[in-house]
C-alpha cells in the first residue's frame, strides 16, 4: 500500500475493477472495514474489494492516514448464505436473520430466489469440498465459488457468468447501511 493508493495483484474475482491487477486511489474509496472477517474497502461505485487478512493492519493505517471512514456494515451475504453452513439454527435465529434481511429491503420471495440461485454452488463449496464451515460464509465465499474454488464444475456453472454474478452480488451487498 502506497501513501494514497492500494495496488492489487492477482485479484481473483472477474468483474472487479482491479481484476486481475489494478490500483485504487484514495478518492475512489468511500469506506473500509479492516476489522471484518474478510477485510475490505468500498469504492465510490459501490464495489467491495477484499484485502488479504495479513494486510489488515496496513489497511487500518492507510485509512487513518487518508481519513477514510471505517464502518462496519451488516453482512447481507452472511445472512443469505446462512442455510449453507454446517450448523442448525432454531426458529428464533431464523426469524432474526429474516428480520435483518427485510430491514435492508429484501422481501421473502427475493430471499428465496437469491438462495435458490446460489444453493447448488454453495452446497458444493461447503459440503462436497468437505470444508464444513459452520460459522461464517459471506460474499467472499460466494465469489470464490463462482471462481470454482472448492466447487464442482457443474455447481460453478450453475452460477452463470462470473462477471454478471459479481455485479449482481455487489448490488445486493450494497443494500446494507453502515451499522
Amino acid at each position: 500500500m502506497a501513501d494514497t493508493e492500494i495496488g492489487f495483484v492477482d485479484y481473483p474475482f472477474a468483474g472487479a475493477s482491479v481484476y486481475p491487477e489494478g490500483m485504487i486511489v484514495v478518492s475512489a474509496i468511500t469506506e473500509a472495514d479492516p476489522g471484518a472477517i474478510r477485510p475490505y474497502l468500498r469504492t465510490v461505485a459501490g464495489e467491495m474489494l477484499f484485502v488479504h487478512a495479513e494486510h489488515r493492519r496496513a489497511l487500518d493505517e492507510f485509512c487513518r492516514r487518508n481519513a477514510i471512514a471505517v464502518h462496519r456494515r451488516l453482512d447481507i451475504w452472511a445472512d443469505l448464505l446462512e442455510p449453507f453452513l454446517d450448523t442448525w439454527f432454531d426458529a428464533e435465529d431464523q426469524r432474526a436473520t429474516e428480520a435483518r434481511l427485510h430491514g435492508v429491503g429484501l422481501g421473502s420471495a427475493e430471499i428465496v430466489e437469491i438462495r435458490g440461485r446460489v444453493e447448488r454452488a454453495m452446497m458444493s463449496y461447503n459440503f462436497d469440498s468437505m470444508l464444513w464451515e459452520w460459522v461464517y460464509l459471506g460474499l467472499y465465499d460466494l465469489l470464490s465459488a463462482a471462481n470454482g474454488v472448492l466447487v464442482r464444475p457443474e455447481a460453478q456453472a450453475s452460477l452463470g457468468d462470473p462477471v454478471a454474478l459479481y455485479r449482481w452480488a455487489m448490488e445486493i451487498a450494497g443494500r446494507a447501511e453502515a451499522v
